[in-house]
Protein backbone atom coordinates (compact mmCIF):
# COMPACT_ATOMS: atom_id res chain seq x y z
CA UNK A 1 0.00 0.00 0.00
CA UNK A 2 1.41 3.57 -1.13
CA UNK A 3 2.24 5.97 1.78
CA UNK A 4 -0.05 8.88 1.72
CA UNK A 5 2.94 11.79 1.56
CA UNK A 6 -0.10 14.67 2.30
CA UNK A 7 1.01 16.32 5.71
CA UNK A 8 -1.89 16.88 7.63
CA UNK A 9 -3.02 19.64 10.04
CA UNK A 10 -5.48 21.94 11.61
CA UNK A 11 -5.44 25.48 11.02
CA UNK A 12 -4.76 26.07 15.00
CA UNK A 13 -1.13 23.45 14.21
CA UNK A 14 0.17 25.39 11.18
CA UNK A 15 3.58 25.70 12.50
CA UNK A 16 4.96 29.79 12.41
CA UNK A 17 7.78 27.85 9.90
CA UNK A 18 6.82 25.79 7.07
CA UNK A 19 8.07 23.81 4.19
CA UNK A 20 6.69 24.07 0.36
CA UNK A 21 4.51 20.88 1.23
CA UNK A 22 2.98 22.35 4.05
CA UNK A 23 2.32 26.02 2.82
CA UNK A 24 1.19 24.61 -0.52
CA UNK A 25 -1.46 23.06 2.01
CA UNK A 26 -1.85 26.43 3.76
CA UNK A 27 -2.49 28.38 0.69
CA UNK A 28 -4.29 25.79 -1.10
CA UNK A 29 -2.56 26.07 -4.64
CA UNK A 30 0.20 23.26 -6.08
CA UNK A 31 3.58 23.15 -5.24
CA UNK A 32 4.76 23.95 -8.83
CA UNK A 33 3.17 27.58 -8.53
CA UNK A 34 5.01 28.75 -5.72
CA UNK A 35 7.86 27.66 -6.80
CA UNK A 36 7.69 29.72 -9.62
CA UNK A 37 6.21 32.74 -7.52
CA UNK A 38 9.57 32.03 -5.48
CA UNK A 39 11.66 32.36 -9.03
CA UNK A 40 9.61 35.77 -9.96
CA UNK A 41 10.25 36.79 -5.87
CA UNK A 42 6.83 37.58 -5.86
CA UNK A 43 6.49 35.03 -2.15
CA UNK A 44 8.06 35.86 0.72
CA UNK A 45 10.74 32.58 1.20
CA UNK A 46 13.98 32.22 3.23
CA UNK A 47 15.92 29.50 1.85
CA UNK A 48 18.45 27.37 4.11
CA UNK A 49 20.67 25.10 2.06
CA UNK A 50 18.44 23.52 -0.63
CA UNK A 51 15.42 23.97 1.08
CA UNK A 52 12.98 26.83 1.71
CA UNK A 53 11.26 27.73 4.45
CA UNK A 54 8.27 30.31 4.96
CA UNK A 55 7.16 32.31 8.09
CA UNK A 56 3.54 31.72 8.88
CA UNK A 57 3.29 35.20 10.27
CA UNK A 58 5.20 37.30 7.00
CA UNK A 59 3.43 35.02 4.69
CA UNK A 60 -0.22 36.34 6.35
CA UNK A 61 1.13 39.73 5.69
CA UNK A 62 2.14 39.45 2.21
CA UNK A 63 -1.20 37.70 1.64
CA UNK A 64 -2.92 40.69 3.33
CA UNK A 65 -0.86 42.96 1.22
CA UNK A 66 -1.96 41.21 -1.89
CA UNK A 67 -5.80 41.66 -0.84
CA UNK A 68 -8.30 43.35 -3.74
CA UNK A 69 -11.18 44.65 -2.38
CA UNK A 70 -13.98 47.26 -3.44
CA UNK A 71 -12.79 49.62 -0.48
CA UNK A 72 -9.83 50.13 -2.30
CA UNK A 73 -11.55 51.28 -5.48
CA UNK A 74 -14.05 53.01 -3.64
CA UNK A 75 -10.89 55.13 -2.22
CA UNK A 76 -10.22 56.27 -5.75
CA UNK A 77 -11.86 59.67 -6.69
CA UNK A 78 -11.65 60.16 -9.78
CA UNK A 79 -14.36 61.15 -12.33
CA UNK A 80 -14.41 59.46 -15.59
CA UNK A 81 -16.84 62.17 -16.70
CA UNK A 82 -14.79 65.32 -18.29
CA UNK A 83 -18.20 67.61 -17.99
CA UNK A 84 -17.94 67.03 -14.02
CA UNK A 85 -14.03 68.21 -13.76
CA UNK A 86 -14.94 71.47 -15.50
CA UNK A 87 -16.41 74.74 -13.72
CA UNK A 88 -20.28 74.68 -15.18
CA UNK A 89 -19.53 77.90 -16.75
CA UNK A 90 -16.26 77.09 -18.65
CA UNK A 91 -16.36 75.64 -21.96
CA UNK A 92 -15.33 71.96 -22.56
CA UNK A 93 -12.23 71.65 -24.72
Amino acid sequence: MKKDTKKEFSLQAIPEVMDIQTLALYLGMGKSKIYALIRMKKIPASRIGRQYRFSKSVVDEWLKEKLITRHEESQMSFSLNPIEKNHPNEPIV
